[in-house]
């Protein structure tokens, strides 16, 4: 694991930190490998129920590094004019991150505390929810250097905003704040910058005190069903409610509704 990313983990909640405050945690391709690396060993951690990512200092992610390695070329895609040789340049460095995520049924919160531009910003839209600091900005930065998101921009952002919004944002590249943000539904909530990690992990340790298993089987629902029709959705949350009901939290629940306390949820 590379210094220029943390992790850490308490009460079921595993946090991963962008930790090259220097450069607003521009990430590099040990960055990257360490990113994916951490996203695969909270989604196999019995003990871990939920995923928080945020970013050291002043920003959340500025985006690819272009100054540190061959201006940018180890981690943006190669050399340009050889595409033959580095067709597969993007799938072995920056969508290594989306992939695990694909994945991962765990839920995963980005706590966004400054800066998230470029392929920073699609990094803050893989997450299932973003949490974001009144010091918040985004940006769609491709377009100013004649590039497109490479990384699953183009996939996330329509998905959360919708087709008209996202295409404004990724044809003009503007930068915009939380509180716009949140007026178009990009976060779900702007806090105070100083709260920023006390709230989103009292959100998590929420969730994380759920039954872990109805959690991460709704996850798994949700995202299918939105890509599928409503008979292949019913299909699968009919064979989904044979396993949540198989737990024994899907005991404890309904016991504690009877006896008028609060569930005290094992994950299992």
């Amino acid at each position: 694991m590379t210094e220029e990313l943390l992790y850490d983990v308490q009460d079921h909640v595993a946090v991963i930190t962008l930790n090259r405050p220097e450069k607003l945690n521009a990430f590099s391709n040990d960055m990257l490998h360490a990113w994916q690396e951490s996203i695969v060993r909270a989604s196999t951690d019995q003990d871990v129920r939920v995923i928080v990512v945020t970013g050291a200092g002043r920003g959340f992610c500025s985006g690819a590094d272009v100054g540190r390695e061959r201006a940018g070329a180890d981690v943006l895609g190669g050399d340009p004019n050889a595409p033959a040789a580095n067709r597969n340049s993007l799938r072995n460095s920056v969508q290594r991150v989306p992939r695990a995520l694909f994945n991962c049924e765990k839920p995963y919160i980005a706590a966004v505390n400054g800066v998230a531009a470029g392929a920073g910003m699609d990094m803050a839209s893989m997450a299932d929810l973003r949490i974001a600091s009144e010091r918040a900005r985004f940006g769609m930065r491709y377009v100013n250097m004649a590039l497109i998101p490479g990384d699953g921009g183009c996939y996330y952002l329509p998905r959360i905003v919708g087709m008209s919004k996202a295409l404004e944002l990724m044809w003009t590249g503007k930068l915009f704040n939380a509180e716009e943000a949140l007026e178009i539904g990009y976060v779900s909530q702007v806090v105070p910058h100083d709260e920023l990690m006390d709230r989103t992990l009292e959100f998590a340790g929420e969730i994380a005190r759920m039954p872990a298993v109805s959690v991460q089987l709704i996850k798994r629902l949700a995202y299918r069903s939105a890509e599928t029709g409503l008979h292949e959705s019913l299909e699968m949350a009919d064979h989904a409610m044979v396993i949540a009901r198989s737990t024994e939290d899907a005991v404890e629940g309904p016991r504690a509704f009877a006896e008028k306390r609060e569930p005290n949820f094992q994950g299992f």
